[in-house]
């Protein structure tokens, strides 16, 4: 383990001039909004393709029943 002050110092300064943790917390902060941004497009996109496929099957259905 570290004995003295100097090593002690020494790892200190090795551990800021790291970049890798903040690089990670970057991009866990990135895929956590891209994820967000991915939800709620999906949510506004499902319920007008629900309504699309509604009205499309009544129409389809219409069409058959004309026969």
């Amino acid at each position: 383990m570290l004995s003295d002050g100097k090593s002690v110092t020494r790892f200190a300064a090795g551990m800021v001039r790291e970049e890798d943790g903040v690089t990670t917390i970057e991009y866990a902060l990135l895929a956590a909004l891209i994820a967000m941004v991915c939800i709620v497009a999906f949510q506004a996109t499902g319920m007008s393709l629900k309504a699309l496929y509604a009205y499309w099957s009544a129409v389809v259905i219409a069409a058959l029943q004309v026969q």
